[in-house]
């Protein structure tokens, strides 16, 4: 840890077990061996050191109610904490990132403070560096806590250590600060802009909202900026967003952005733009823009407990959860219909055959198409047409605009370890020209699930199993729990209550508001 670092963390480990010394015995009772698990519980500094204190937590005897409660209430943060501009290191396989937190100058340690995450522009700089201070300086709105985490050419916004970073300085914050976890909110201006994208397609749980300011999404989808795995921007969906983009911006002018900000709204992502006509590459509209920036802040605090949650992932862990659904397992193809997705983005009309395609691999087949009545199937892949291989580097649907409506086609196709012959004529229909966003990274799959009292709908492509948390603040433990997937019943009982769900959840999230009574696994046929 850094000089800064290391008095700030004894400062508050002290201060934490005086408090809840204290705190344990205003009874005059003697401690419980669940009072003194939970005193180090609340004492753990890191993420490790919490799960293995909520451990001892399970062993202590504690009951369910008894544990829920403590949770809820949280812990007891210490008065003795700095204020102002605090700067650290934190340090981890990937290397050392270093933070500052701006935290108000009358902090009161029992007042819940919005948490705003701060992505900075600039980082394609070859070393990390604080930008001036260290504090938000003229970026500041209402009273709240700041954390500015620092990215650079080795560790830019879109890259996996900061996708490890960003959530660990967070739970950083919270075990330091008392944060209000509803109300933590990513913002960045240029490639900050773009990182709180990034972010959102990533990682939504511990966010409320998310404003990117002078970004573009497909900034991303350039593969010379380094992104690490595939994007799904659809993902998005399950936050609201704030944006500001300036006219006369040299790199991303409103003319280029606000197609894809309109496709987004279109298709369901909820999106307050504000255009900045005559604004450059820069945030000299803030003072008139402050208000109402932070008015979205106000009006959208996080549900931790959301009804509708839409997830797709490549299955690498750290990915593949949304609040209160994990995907566990991936399935080897992704069958069914397509489902709406923000990626798919509409550039015209085309002879639509009915396939979605990367390059020459089919990843998805319209119902009643001209590709479906030919037999074409999700996870084909076309190695040539009438007996004439295909060129590299060319779309299947671009090679298919060779042929006229009335053409006899023979696709020679690959169909895992089998070649096929599909056969007939070729009959599009004119509709709309939709090119992806962001390439399909191979192989993925997404659930979207709505919860309706004690019943999950689910709708799986390319999931094994899945797990659902729940939690006693939205799920009635003394009723059955029933889970649809696909339209079929999979799951249907009574689910009982565990101390070590809890915990161990709890150990991860940090959050008195999102808390876990059973996690129900659910394998799909």
């Amino acid at each position: 840890m850094t000089r800064l670092a290391m008095p700030i963390r004894a400062l508050l480990l002290g201060a934490g077990i005086l408090a809840f010394a204290a705190s344990e015995d205003l009874d005059g009772r003697s401690a419980t061996p669940a009072d003194d698990a939970f005193a180090a519980y609340w004492n753990a500094a890191t993420l490790p050191e919490a799960s293995t204190a909520a451990a001892a937590v399970v062993t202590s005897g504690v009951s369910f109610d008894d544990a829920y409660a403590r949770l809820k209430a949280g812990r007891r943060y210490a008065a003795s904490v700095a204020r102002g501009i605090v700067k650290g290191e934190r340090r981890a396989a990937a290397g050392t990132f270093p933070y500052s937190i701006d935290v108000p100058p009358a902090y009161d340690p029992a007042t819940r403070y919005g948490l705003r995450v701060q992505l900075h522009g600039g980082v394609g700089r070859p070393e990390p560096g604080a930008r001036g201070d260290g504090s938000i300086g003229t970026l500041a709105g209402d009273e709240q806590i700041y954390l500015l985490p620092q990215a650079w050419a080795a560790a830019q916004w879109w890259e996996a250590a900061q996708d490890e970073n960003l959530p660990a300085l967070v739970d950083l914050v919270k075990r330091r600060y008392n944060v209000d976890e509803n109300r933590i909110v990513v913002s960045g201006v240029s490639d900050g802009g773009t990182g709180a994208f990034y972010v959102a397609m990533r990682d939504t749980t511990p966010y409320a909202s998310f404003l990117p300011l002078n970004g573009f999404i497909l900034v991303l989808a350039n593969r010379g900026v380094g992104v690490d795995g595939p994007l799904f921007p659809h993902n998005m969906i399950n936050k609201p967003f704030f944006a500001v983009n300036g006219g006369r911006d040299p790199l991303y002018p409103t003319s280029r952005v606000e197609p894809y900000l309109r496709h987004f709204v279109k298709h369901g992502l909820t999106l307050v733009y504000h255009p900045q006509p005559e604004a450059g590459h820069n945030t000299a509209w803030w003072p008139q823009e402050k208000a109402a920036f932070e008015q979205f802040v106000r009006e959208h605090p996080r549900d931790p407990h959301p009804a509708r949650l839409s997830w797709q992932t490549d299955g690498v862990a750290g990915r593949s959860r949304a609040h209160w659904l994990v995907v566990d397992r991936l399935a080897a193809s992704r069958s069914g219909a397509p489902l709406p997705d923000l990626n798919d983005f509409a550039a015209g009309e085309a002879p639509n055959f009915g396939v979605r395609t990367d390059g020459m691999r089919v990843t998805g087949v319209v119902p009643g198409s001209n590709a479906q009545i030919l037999g074409f199937a999700a996870g084909d892949v076309v190695l040539g047409v009438n007996g004439r291989d295909l060129p590299g580097g060319l779309d299947l649907v671009d090679f298919l605009g060779l042929y006229d409506a009335g053409a006899a086609l023979t696709f020679s196709v690959q169909r895992g370890a089998t070649h096929l012959d599909l056969k007939g004529t070729y009959q599009p229909t004119v509709m709309a020209r939709v090119a992806p966003l962001f390439p399909d990274g191979g192989r993925s799959g997404r659930v979207d699930v709505v919860r309706e009292g004690n019943t999950f709908r689910a709708t799986t492509r390319g999931i094994a199993a899945f797990t659902l948390l729940l939690s006693p603040d939205v799920v009635d433990f003394s009723q059955p729990v029933t889970v649809v997937a696909d339209g079929r019943t999979v799951f249907a009982g009574r689910v009982s209550k565990s101390v070590d769900t809890l915990l161990t959840w709890a150990a991860r999230d940090n959050d008195r508001t999102m808390l876990y009574g059973a996690a129900l696994p659910v394998a799909l046929p």
